[in-house]
């Protein structure tokens, strides 16, 4: 239940109304129900004796029969069944009366108003959009609620390059009362606020970095948690509770896509040139002391500063070497 002492006014804040959520329990709906068909038999038979006395008596059973049968059809509109994982909000004349959430079969204040939220954990994909089902003017689905393909969101990154993301947010109504009277349309908000969620989050961070800080393609799970975290803050006056908040696409845009390619493919050659030459500088220290410690030859500086030269070629070069023998002295 949302702690109303948070939302008091102060001199910057106005004062906002709130609607807290008031968890009720109604009645069982078996006994109503068998009463409101025990009432429409009582109103049947009523009838018929009151056809057959006549007279005053007669006329007054029929009366009562005849106002039997608005009463129990206006019962019937108390009796509710709700799904596990459903609930029930109901209203008395647009006031807030309470939420049931408990599964069964139930009744309730005929004249109460039911509106149906789910509970059960949803999930989207950000750049997608839904459109709301349609009726006309009789009351008939015309058009049925649908979604969109997912499109990626084309943002900068906090270096100014382009980049696609898009992510995907599990979510779950756990204040009703919140979700219906705090926001027009909760799924609705839902979707916008986890977008402007994710173009600000990745605005804040690079898409990739070499300075070992926290980026978009390097510390994923770090980067997710705090998506989730920024989503629920956006959503929390709307009763619903973020689970999961995952990237699910990320990517250079087009347009700077093929440049940074080459960009990470110069990084990796750059990298595996400065492997190979830390070994292959290794591998000529140790062979110049091998040579020096068994006293296999004497090289004078010319002739080491040459073999030092061959075999930095021969190991550091991306191809195989031809070898030159000398025939002559």
């Amino acid at each position: 239940m949302t702690d109303t002492n948070s939302f008091a006014p102060t001199a910057d804040r106005p004062t906002v109304l709130v609607h807290p959520e008031k968890l009720i329990r109604p009645m069982a709906g078996w006994g109503p129900l068998f009463g409101i068909l025990g009432l429409v038999l009582l109103g049947i038979l009523m009838f018929i004796i009151g056809v057959a006395m006549g007279g005053g008596i007669g006329g007054f059973m029929i009366l009562l029969a005849i106002a039997c049968a608005p009463v129990a059809f206006i019962s019937l509109f108390g009796l509710m069944a709700i799904a596990p994982n459903d609930s029930r909000v109901l209203l008395l004349f647009g006031e807030y009366k309470g939420t049931v959430k408990e599964s069964g079969f139930f009744w309730v204040n005929p004249f109460y108003s039911k509106r149906k939220v789910s509970l059960r954990i949803r999930n989207f994909e950000t750049g997608s959009s839904s459109t709301p089902e349609q009726k006309n003017q009789s009351g008939t689905v015309i058009q049925s609620k649908s979604r969109t393909a997912s499109r990626p969101s084309k943002v900068n990154d906090r270096d100014g390059n382009p980049i696609e993301i898009s992510a995907v947010v599990v979510w779950k109504v756990t204040d009703t009362a919140e979700a219906l009277f705090e926001v027009d349309d909760y799924e609705h908000f839902v979707e916008v606020q986890s977008e402007a969620a994710l173009r600000s989050l990745a605005t804040r961070y690079p898409y990739d970095s070499e300075d070992h800080e926290e980026s978009l393609r390097g510390n994923t799970e770090a980067i997710c948690g705090r998506l989730r975290e920024d989503i629920q803050e956006r959503l929390e006056k709307a009763g619903v509770t973020v689970l999961e908040a995952r990237i699910s696409h990320l990517a250079y845009a087009s347009e700077i896509a093929a440049a940074m390619l080459q960009r990470q493919q110069a990084g990796a050659v750059v990298a595996a040139r400065t492997k190979i030459v830390d070994g292959a500088v290794g591998m000529v220290e140790m062979a110049l002391d091998h040579l020096k410690r068994d006293g296999i030859v004497e090289l004078d500086p010319q002739q080491r500063a040459a073999l030092v030269s061959n075999l930095l070629v021969v190991l550091c070069s991306d191809r195989h070497t031809q070898p030159v023998i000398q025939a002559g002295a």
